[in-house]
């Protein structure tokens, strides 16, 4: 591979050096554009030297014999390849019979060299015989690029000129060049080098290549600030967008240099400093220097902060009759005395126009004006808002629904056709279209002028998008362990607005199958309905150490029906009825032994405990249930302001074989604060009474219908590790007799649930850059405090030398030559060892049942990861109840959370 190189004919006469300076002997590969461009100005001065030369000069060249003022006879044409002969002297100016000149010998090669079709050329006179001989350009036989991986082929090459076939010219490769390196630099990669070069083929055609040194991303090293003096550097970086390289700068993602985003950080620190008051204030010069080994840029800014300013008469004047202006002055919230605050205007402006806009003046005009008092620093405000008429809605129109109906989207208006115009309905339209998730996000309802002052179009230009769901997904989480499922769900089904799904999961202790239909508006109401059909099959566990023991497994096959109507714009109530068929089993081979002696086997109390035998059965649940419902989250999915209230109460006991009454709460609020972060309170409880009567000892709440609390819910705490439980404390023989093992890692671990719970918790999620919201990343810190009590005291066991076995009479039995006997003594008059059952060496502890708040603290993370969606999170226990199991990391991930 050969560097590009570019011939010059060099001439006689009184042109001296002419084709040095034309480029002559310059290799374009190794030169940078700069000096390429200074060789031709070089080339122009070379020029208009020898102009202005002696004629007289003798110089020696590729023309030879110049003779001064003969008259050309004849032109010839040599070392044509794919050009024909008259078309090169179509090029220059020479004829038969002119006269031969310097000046016409030296135009004719600039002719021939503004064609860029030729290498080298040169022309010489032989007594009248004049003979221009060219060494034409290569032709391009195919581009090549090398080394370029952040930018693929498919980008540049479009912006290359040259192409295959095309002929090869210095200035096109030149200009290839410049616009790689551009393409780079929009990159913010200003390192990035082209070096082009040729492979030499036969037939004159050569193999272009462009050898691309990308370089590193030039990276904002530092900003400096000048001029200023209220405002630490610091203060002033953070309100900009562009951060400086550091070693947590990978989470920003705003660390490269980019010219707009210059300009837009001086227009934010203009707004930072409006809001504090300097009203004067400027930035003098913004300037970004590439350091020598264009890795890096320098950001010099200078500032000028000028006065603080306060704010001096403020007040509003209305032309429309139906505001007072002295009314909406002593609401507006802002003192004389104050110091000035742009933002301040800007938000009173936005709500006096949708106050208006909320009295049907849609085309409500407020202007602030401002007053500047130089003398004592303060600035008079009158926000003037300008005579409007009322405003009526003329029409509705829907358009961009192709699949979805009309009247899907048409009821979600909040007003009709021949209503006044209320601001406050239209963006309440708005949020209840997005919210459906038929449409691309960004959807807002538009407002169209009529011609008529008094008359508005509302129209909706809706943008399809997909609605139905395939998902099919496999994880590993530390609640579920390995996991797969799937699901369909189409949410506009038929267009109608209706929701059909079916889904899947299969887990190492649970498996379930759900089918789901719910509609909005039955028969065209605002009445909401569904049903839902499942099985459910659940292994509960307890724990012996970190290791899970199989404790009792639960089927349930049932179904739902649920009523919803809308009690106002922001509440509804959703009346329920769930029918259930539990069955619930342990397995027989561990905890079932013949405890009569008749053959029949039954659950051992020793072995289970007798809350789980408690359980065991077959039965069916009707519950009739009632929930209300208040929302006013900004989003269902991510809310960042809103609240939620949801209130519930469930009845179980019309007709089946459970009876109880549930009660639940669960309410939220959202706030967006310090610029970006989202702060959430959270809390929720219930409560479960029994209504039946299970006799002594036993809690009149059944085991399966109690609540539980743990992991994922109360982060900090193991599955299950908050609340009432039983230790199953096991007893070894020791020097001085039984000794009880304490150790939790050798003591089995039952919960028990409760029947009262509630749960508090206080978020804040911290905004990242761009670069770590790109990956889906969202953390937060958090505080969760919570409790679960209030079950029936069970009864326990503690028998220190176990508990001897009897047979179906009640005789003691005893184990002779291995087998279990009813003799006490052998053959021989020894007395036989007792049986003792196994298991039976154990005492059991009651824990847990506290109503005292557990404490927690901890920080998460939310990731949306190519493998699904995944939570991690670390948290400690700052207050805990005996028999309580903590956790301190938990994670999930490919199941939604």
């Amino acid at each position: 591979m050969t560097a590009i190189q570019t011939g010059a004919s060099r001439r006689s006469c009184n042109i001296r050096n002419y084709a040095l300076a034309l480029l002559a002997g310059t290799t374009l590969a190794g030169l940078p554009q700069a000096a390429l461009a200074q060789a031709e100005d070089d080339a122009q001065q070379t020029d208009q030297a020898a102009e202005q030369a002696d004629p007289a000069a003798d110089t020696t060249g590729p023309v030879a014999a110049l003779q001064q003022g003969d008259v050309i006879r004849s032109i010839s044409v040599q070392g044509v390849q794919r050009l024909e002969p008259n078309t090169i002297l179509s090029y220059v100016r020479l004829r038969p019979g002119d006269t031969y000149t310097t000046a016409a010998a030296d135009q004719a090669l600039k002719d021939l060299a503004a064609t860029e079709l030729f290498e080298s050329f040169s022309i010489r006179n032989d007594n009248g015989n004049v003979v221009i001989e060219v060494e034409e350009n290569p032709v391009i036989n195919r581009i090549i690029l090398e080394g370029n991986e952040r930018l693929k082929d498919d980008k540049i090459v479009p912006e290359i000129k040259l192409a295959p076939r095309q002929i090869f010219t210095r200035s096109k490769v030149r200009a290839d060049v410049a616009r790689i390196i551009e393409l780079y630099k929009r990159q913010g990669r200003f390192a990035a080098t082209v070096e082009p070069k040729t492979v030499q083929l036969s037939q004159n055609r050569v193999d272009l290549v462009f050898e691309i040194t990308e370089g590193p991303k030039s990276k904002v090293r530092q900003i400096n600030i000048i001029g200023n003096e209220e405002f630490s550097d610091g203060d002033l970086k953070g309100e900009m967008v562009t951060k400086e390289t550091g070693l947590f700068s990978f989470l920003s993602g705003n660390t490269g240099y980019d010219p707009d985003r210059l300009a837009f950080d001086q227009q934010k620190l203009r707004e930072f400093y409006l809001k504090q008051g300097y009203v004067d204030f400027r930035v003098v010069s913004a300037v970004a220097e590439l350091t020598p080994d264009k890795r890096d840029f320098i950001i010099t800014y200078v500032v000028e902060e000028g006065e603080r300013y306060k704010f001096g008469d403020v007040e509003v004047t209305s032309e429309i009759r139906d505001f007072n202006g002295e009314t909406l002055t002593q609401g507006l919230g802002i003192t004389s005395g104050d110091w000035y605050d742009a933002q301040r205007i800007e938000d009173t402006v936005e709500q006096l126009s949708e106050l208006a806009g909320r009295f049907g003046y849609a085309f409500a005009d407020v202007r602030p004006q401002f007053r500047r008092n130089s003398d004592d620093l303060t600035m008079d405000v009158t926000l003037v808002i300008n005579e409007a008429p009322r405003v009526y809605i003329e029409r509705v129109d829907i358009n961009g629904n192709t699949l979805t109906q009309d009247k899907v989207i048409r009821r979600e208006f909040r007003s009709a056709e021949g209503d006044p115009f209320n601001s406050l309905q239209v963006e309440r339209t708005t949020a209840r279209i997005n919210s459906l998730g038929f449409f691309q996000e960004g959807f807002e309802v538009e407002q169209k002028e009529t011609g008529e002052d008094d008359r508005i179009i509302l129209e909706a230009n809706v943008v399809e998008q997909p609605t139905g769901e395939l998902q099919l997904s496999a994880g590993f989480s530390s609640l579920e362990s390995f996991l797969f499922s799937g699901s369909i769900r189409q949410r506009n089904f038929r267009g109608r607005g209706q929701t059909v799904g079916a889904s899947a999961q299969f887990s190492r202790y649970s498996r379930s199958f759900n089918l789901s239909f719910s509609e909005p508006y039955v028969f065209d109401r605002n009445i909401s309905a569904g049903v839902d059909l499942y099985r459910r099959d659940v292994s509960s566990f307890n724990f012996l150490g970190n290791d899970r023991e199989p404790s009792f497994k639960q089927a349930t096959t049932g179904g739902s029906l649920r009523l919803g109507v809308p009690l106002t714009e922001y509440s509804t109530i959703v009346g329920s009825y769930t029918l259930n068929y539990d069955q619930v089993s342990v397995d027989e081979r561990l905890y079932f032994r013949d405890l009569d002696g008749d053959g029949t086997t039954e659950c051992d109390p020793l072995q289970a405990s007798r809350f789980l035998c408690d359980v065991i059965g077959d039965r069916v649940s009707s519950i009739l249930g009632l929930n209300y419902v208040y929302s006013s989250l900004n989003s269902y999915y991510r809310p960042s302001r809103g609240e939620r209230i949801t209130l519930g109460a469930s009845f179980a006991g019309l007709g089946g074989d459970v009876k109880y009454a549930k009660f639940t709460a669960n309410a939220s609020k959202y706030w967006s604060v310090f610029g970006g972060f989202i702060f959430s309170l959270s809390a929720e409880g219930g409560y479960i009474k029994g209504l039946e009567d299970r006799g002594p000892g036993v809690d009149d709440v059944r085991l399966t219908d109690r609540f539980f609390l743990g992991e994922p819910q109360f982060r900090g705490f193991d599955i299950r590790g908050v609340g009432p439980r039983i230790l199953r404390q096991p007893y070894v023989d020791g020097e001085n007799g039984p000794e009880l093992i304490t150790d939790r890692d050798r003591v089995r671990d039952d919960s028990l649930g409760g029947s009262a719970y509630y749960l508090g918790r206080a978020e804040l999620e911290i905004p990242l850059g761009s670069g770590a919201r790109e990956l889906g990343l969202r953390p937060s810190i958090f505080v969760d405090v919570g409790a679960l009590f209030n079950v029936t005291t069970p009864t326990l066991i503690d028998y220190p030398n176990g508990l001897q076995g009897t047979d179906a009479d009640g005789n003691p039995q005893y184990v002779e030559d291995g087998l279990i006997v009813t003799d006490p003594l052998d053959d021989e008059g020894n007395a036989n060892t007792p049986y003792i059952l196994p298991n039976s060496r154990v005492r059991e502890v009651f824990l847990g049942d506290s109503a005292s708040p557990r404490v927690s603290i901890g920080a998460g993370v939310d990731w949306n990861s190519p493998f699904g969606p995944f939570r991690i999170d670390f948290a400690y226990a700052l207050r805990k109840e005996p028999g309580d199991d903590t956790k301190t990391l938990s994670f999930n991930v490919g199941t939604q959370f």
